[in-house]
């Protein structure tokens, strides 16, 4: 498989080899839009309109294409997927309790908890109600699957926040419930819809549970070093919450014991990890790089899940979303070297 490697990581995502199918996505995320009632219809508007890079429905579209051709089916999973995902962004935002979200106000921010919190349901029964349209149980057993990952991953990480029995091991489970899950189910699906075998369609499910739970550490590193001006979202609010993230079980991991016995004291009393703690803490820049570093490995186990598709003897279009697929793994280590200090 042939990999372009360019030095920008923004020049390694797809956006052009995807964005006809991506209008395709966002035309049927408005209508479904319409489909709610008109009392609700400028809530599910609003958050729907601030869209993001639409990652789900790529890789969906990506995978389709990759294996036989993209078709209706899959701009339908990958609306079904997006809108799963949007659900769970406005139930984070209540929980972080954030103010912004891709540059402007998050539900929550504007119409308070209640309200969001039932926004946030429509959004996952009206994903749950779409996927009944696929022909296979199978598929709609399979995105149920999905979404009750999701909100199992977010109720464990709620459960232990502040709690210094949280180990590494719980961490990659939270965050392969709550990110990987519909990673991969996109990927894993995508194929299904292909009608590609068992095997082909575990190794593309596999390859998304890994690319998930990268972009989850990356999230985890960035709210640690980003900008809230840059990045257009309200950060630190992990450190707020006493959710124990990779670089902060990094820091645990190898601080002095004075430093770990100061850590432990703060999240025992459950206060705030604020960052000019953790910059007061010398083992802080290697705990980061040492995510970091996880991170781009799993990365390189992303392409070797790919390698036995054979992209070479594919088509023209199959052959370029082959290279997508290991593009958009290149495109996240970029992310990933940016947030090392």
């Amino acid at each position: 498989m042939k990999s372009n490697v360019k030095n920008s990581p923004s020049s390694l995502y797809p956006a052009d080899l995807v964005r006809p199918y991506l209008e395709e996505v966002e035309a049927a995320i408005r209508d479904q839009i319409r489909a709610f009632d008109p009392a609700i219809e400028p809530y599910v508007a609003y958050v729907c309109n601030t869209s993001g890079k639409r990652i789900r429905p790529t890789l969906a579209i990506l995978v389709g294409g990759a294996t036989g051709g993209v078709t209706k089916d899959h701009t339908k999973l990958g609306v079904i997927m997006e809108l799963i995902h949007m659900a769970t962004l406005v139930h984070d935002d209540i929980i972080d309790g954030a103010d912004t979200r891709r540059m402007v106000p998050t539900a929550n921010a504007k119409w308070g908890n209640s309200l969001s919190v039932l926004l946030g349901d429509a959004l996952f029964a009206h994903a749950l109600t779409l996927a009944t349209d696929f022909d296979c149980i199978n598929i709609c057993r399979k995105v149920g699957n999905a979404s009750r990952e999701v909100c199992q991953g977010e109720i464990i990480q709620t459960q232990r926040r502040f709690d210094l029995t949280f180990t590494k091991e719980d961490y990659f489970q939270v965050i392969g419930m709550k990110t990987g899950a519909l990673f991969a189910s996109s990927c894993g699906l995508a194929a299904r819809l292909s009608g590609m075998d068992e095997a082909t369609e575990e190794r593309l499910y596999d390859y998304g549970m890994k690319l998930g739970t990268v972009y989850q550490i990356y999230d985890d590193c960035l709210d640690l070093v980003g900008s809230e001006d840059v990045v257009g979202k309200t950060l630190r609010t992990d450190l707020e919450k006493g959710k124990l993230t990779l670089p902060i079980l990094n820091l645990l991991e190898t601080a002095t014991e004075a430093q770990r016995i100061k850590l432990n004291k703060r999240i025992l009393a459950e206060e705030a990890l604020d960052l000019p703690v953790l910059l007061g803490i010398a083992e802080y820049e290697g705990a980061l790089e040492s995510a970091v570093d996880t991170a781009i490995g799993m990365l390189a186990d992303c392409r070797q899940d790919l390698y036995f598709l054979n992209a070479g003897e594919q088509g023209n279009e199959s052959g370029e979303c082959f290279d997508a697929l290991e593009q958009i793994t290149y495109f996240l280590e970029g992310l990933l070297n940016d947030c090392r200090r």
